[in-house]
């Protein structure tokens, strides 16, 4: 089995989240992290599994706009001149009906912010007819920059697990017996 992990991140800790998440189903599956400028839009059917996350700007995906607000609150120089990130890729985006996908943001960890990057993208990616395996996660950071609240690693390990947990048990059902 194979899973792809894409992921958009301007501070790094959306990036340590998906490598966690990688990291959770390691060894029970073949998995491939890689950021969204370099994610290709054309996903294959050897895919058993795609992971999409980023971070919530805006309340909601990042925008040329809002990576260019990021990097004058302190990302690493050419976070705004990225070509393509989440909110682009999502529109060129394709790949076979009912696609396993999951979705993940890393968020502010304030009560009641609104928005989600995460559900912008599972809303996308269900009118492509790709199947969502779990609800969208979202994982906390202390603020703009970060860090990653403590334990959300360890939770983004669990969360990729599961996600695999799902996917084998989806391919153990099809299997003939």
């Amino acid at each position: 089995m194979r899973a792809l992990v894409v992921y958009e991140s301007l501070f790094g800790n959306t990036r340590e989240v998906a490598g966690a998440i990688a990291d959770g189903p390691r060894g029970r599956l073949s998995v491939e992290t890689v950021d969204v400028v370099e994610a290709p839009t054309a996903l294959a059917v050897t895919w058993d599994l795609v992971v999409v996350g980023g971070p919530t700007h805006a309340f909601g995906l990042t925008r040329p706009s809002t990576r260019e607000s990021a990097q004058q609150q302190g990302a690493p120089a050419g976070a705004s001149l990225r070509r393509r990130g989440l909110r682009e890729w999502l529109a060129d985006v394709s790949g076979p009906k009912g696609l396993p996908v999951a979705v993940f943001d890393t968020r502010i960890a304030r009560p009641r912010l609104p928005g989600s990057a995460a559900r912008a993208a599972a809303r996308r990616l269900r009118a492509l007819e790709f199947r969502l395996q779990e609800p969208p996660e979202s994982f906390w950071v202390e603020g703009t920059g970060g860090p990653l609240v403590e334990g959300e690693l360890e939770r983004a390990r669990a969360w990729g697990a599961l996600l695999v947990a799902d996917v084998s048990g989806l391919a153990s059902a099809s299997s003939p017996a």
